[in-house]
């Protein structure tokens, strides 16, 4: 009789024996994945290829926002509103050593030199509007050049200041004959 408490018979497990098995599924869970980050939440470093994407789609973006850079474009600021101050963009940034160019009326490729903020040079200021569209730019960093424009096509990577500025003028082009397609 003192056999009764089998474990030949015994078909089910015991409440210790399942809260042993949680405890171990659970500390390998939390070991295994405690370092694993999501990306969703974080936004991309800012880069040429990117920025317009970044910005307008942050939740810092209400309608109307423009970013200047400083420190060779190591340090970004960005007002979320026109009327607002100039708050630090806290998200990594990936545009040191950048130049901003723009095409004058003569079609002639200038650096633009945006003036001072907090005494220090901007490198780079750049503004975004509630339709989608921003400050049409040529970046060149010491990746790349970037032709930036101004609507909805996406920014794109070039091989030259040259093939940037071709870019621009077609892009000027096809948005000063839109009426033709009425």
């Amino acid at each position: 009789m003192d056999r009764m408490y089998s474990t030949v018979g015994r078909k089910a497990f015991s409440l210790l024996e399942l809260l042993i098995v949680i405890l171990i599924i659970s500390i390998v869970y939390f070991l295994g994945f405690s370092g694993v980050e999501t990306s969703e939440n974080k936004p991309k470093a800012l880069t040429p290829l990117n920025l317009k994407n970044t910005i307008i789609h942050s939740s810092l973006f209400t309608g109307e926002a423009t970013l200047v850079c400083i420190n060779q474009c190591k340090n970004c600021y960005l007002r979320t509103n026109m009327d607002s101050p100039f708050e630090p963009y806290e998200n990594k940034i990936d545009l040191s050593g950048t130049k901003v160019y723009t095409i004058d009326s003569h079609n002639t490729l200038l650096e633009v030199e945006p003036g001072r903020y907090q005494d220090h040079k901007i490198c780079l200021k750049m503004d975004f509007y509630k339709n989608g569209s921003s400050t049409q730019l040529i970046l060149e960093n010491p990746h790349g050049v970037y032709f930036l424009p101004a609507y909805f096509g996406k920014p794109q990577k070039t091989d030259s200041l040259e093939a940037a500025k071709k870019l621009w003028l077609s892009e000027s082009e096809a948005v000063a004959n839109s009426g033709d397609f009425y």
